[in-house]
């Protein structure tokens, strides 16, 4: 340990007498129960996300004993603490909103409290970006565990799992195709066991990027959160972050280009969530590394889809356990990933691949290389003057009869708006028309909530319409699905282009050619741009305040600016 204060020892208060502040800290500790053997123990602390209000994290308490187990059982003394927790349905206006603040309580959490590693207990989906965040900027040995997603519910005898079949089922009843009290009974059954989504949605994404990122341990992101796999997972987490002590190996080490890039290739490759390349940029970003959508597109294109769940396809997050886990979706791509990677293990990548060799997989969950679900990655970044910085499309979940349009936009230009007119039987509208929703963007009032997925207008979705082009600079839920258009940046209430489309104006979108563009001249743009005005006043006081004045735009992971290390400030 090269003579550093260890466990309690460590981080001592201020009051300018080093002994005494040791004393004390031991006068308090002792108040614990603890015996003398075991205060002199290096400290793991255990990062506690639960909470009431976060239905996914139910069972971290019996992670956080297993947690334990695992630290005791290797010679070290575990502390756990609480940080923010995050639930998604539970929050407004949005989750994301609170991310950041999430990741500042974890980081000064981190530094300020006596821990020679720590265990972050995360799974609701921005509380893993939350935590890897806070990690990579405390600095300290850090290892990720998750919750686990959930098993799956039946109706009627048709399986059924949060929440790709939560909008499945709302789109039909909107469609009025499923009763009022079909619909009630659906909702009972959509979510029957502790755990996030059971579909390859954001937690599950963020949790399978973890472990391509090498920051869990392997085999770990898919265990159901009701399984017996996943406490022993966390005694062996446990087990884990006490080698961390001993190595320092921190998450700096860990989270480089190299890593960064494989965990791109393994979003491709699942066709996860669009929400995780905001969080990955965020992430990255606290290591000093800018996520480049170029290059994601030039990955995406040699990539193809393996995985074949919901949203885009049948299976559910337990069967990908079922079927070899990340593991075998990183097999497949071995050759195309850095190998030479750390983990948090103190192995390399290409060793942690190596050990799992032979290993039985489901082709029906996993496919491989040679016989892919789709032959390219499952997102794609769109760039022309209607998106300068880029704009994301899950091409894996989309209609590809949209893919090349010219069509004339029907803009909403706000979430109010949209909520006022989209069900007007007099709207008008057609199916072949592109929606537009302005000022969803991370410098809207609303946060950039996860508002992207635009309804279909209820007089089109009666006919028979089940998509249409919609585009905004909002996010979608990793569950959904569609030709959706997302993160359009710069953002319409920071003045970008997205903020001078008019109803009638003609948009252009190719995915061939990676291109979403405004068909209306520069004259016009530039004088309605003189006519444009920020739609919402900064908030006055608090931490509202201070995320209006902070937040970055979307190809920057909506991280605050002062929260990023000095070379990736704008």
């Amino acid at each position: 340990m090269d003579d550093q204060p260890v466990g309690l020892s460590r981080g001592l208060t201020q009051y300018g007498d080093a002994d005494f502040a040791v004393y004390l800290r031991r006068s308090f500790a002792n108040s614990q129960g603890l015996s003398q053997d075991l205060l002199q123990k290096p400290v793991v602390g255990i990062a506690s996300t639960f909470s009431d209000f976060n239905n996914c994290h139910r069972l971290v308490p019996e992670l956080v004993t297993a947690v334990k187990r695992g630290v005791l059982a290797a010679g070290g003394l575990p502390m756990e603490f609480p940080t923010i927790s995050l639930g998604e349905v539970f929050l407004n206006p949005t989750s994301l909103v609170f991310r950041n603040l999430m990741s500042m309580d974890v980081e000064e959490m981190l530094k300020a409290q006596p821990m020679d590693a720590v265990v972050l207990v995360g799974g609701c989906d921005k509380t893993v970006p939350a935590q890897l965040m806070g990690a990579v900027s405390a600095g300290i040995p850090a290892i990720q565990l998750v919750t686990g997603p959930m098993m799956t519910g039946q109706w009627r005898g048709e399986r059924l799992g949060a929440c790709t079949d939560c909008r499945r089922f709302w789109g039909r009843h909107r469609a009025g195709e499923i009763s009022r009290d079909e619909i009630q009974e659906v909702e009972r059954n959509l979510a029957v066991t502790a755990g996030t989504c059971a579909v390859m949605g954001t937690a599950s994404t963020m949790a399978s990027l973890a472990e391509a990122l090498g920051m869990m341990l392997p085999g770990t992101a898919a265990i159901p959160a009701v399984h017996a796999d996943r406490l022993r997972a966390a005694e062996a987490t446990g087990r884990a972050a006490m080698e961390l002590v001993s190595s320092r190996l921190t998450p700096n080490q860990i989270i480089t280009e190299k890593s960064a890039e494989n965990a791109l290739r393994v979003l491709l490759a699942i066709g996860g969530s669009t929400n995780a390349i905001i969080h990955l940029a965020a992430i990255v970003g606290r290591a000093g590394i800018q996520l480049d959508l170029k290059r994601m597109n030039e990955l995406s294109d040699t990539t193809p889809v393996l995985v074949d769940l919901k949203p885009t396809g049948p299976h559910y997050m337990q069967d990908l356990f079922a079927a070899g886990g990340l593991g075998a979706v990183m097999r497949e791509l071995r050759d195309q990933l850095h190998l030479d990677c750390l983990t948090v293990t103190g192995e390399t990548l290409g060793q942690r691949l190596e050990r799992s060799d032979g290993t039985w997989v489901d082709r029906q969950v996993v496919k491989s290389r040679t016989s892919p679900l789709q032959p390219e990655g499952g997102l794609v970044a769109l760039f022309g003057n209607l998106a300068p910085r880029g704009a994301i499309l899950k091409r894996a979940a989309a209609d590809s009869s949209l893919f090349e349009k010219t069509a004339r936009a029907v803009v909403f230009s706000s979430l109010e708006d949209l909520a006022q007119r989209i069900d007007d039987p007099d709207l008008d509208v057609e199916a072949d028309d592109i929606l537009v929703l302005q000022n969803a963007g991370p410098l809207s009032s609303s946060g950039m909530p996860e508002a992207g997925y635009l309804p279909i207008p209820t007089k089109l979705a009666r006919a028979g319409v089940k998509d249409m082009v919609r585009i905004s600079d909002a996010r979608m839920s990793g569950t959904a699905f569609g030709t959706i258009i997302l993160h359009v940046t710069p953002d319409a209430a920071s003045g970008g282009p997205l903020a001078l489309v008019r109803n009638g104006d003609t948009i252009r979108l190719s995915v061939a050619s990676k291109s979403i563009e405004l068909l209306v001249s520069d004259e016009e743009l530039e004088l309605r741009r003189k006519k444009w005005s920020p739609p919402s006043s900064t908030p006055k006081r608090g931490y509202q305040r201070l995320y209006r004045r902070e937040v970055l735009q979307a190809d920057q992971g909506c991280d605050f600016d002062f929260l990023l290390p000095e070379p990736q400030k704008e």
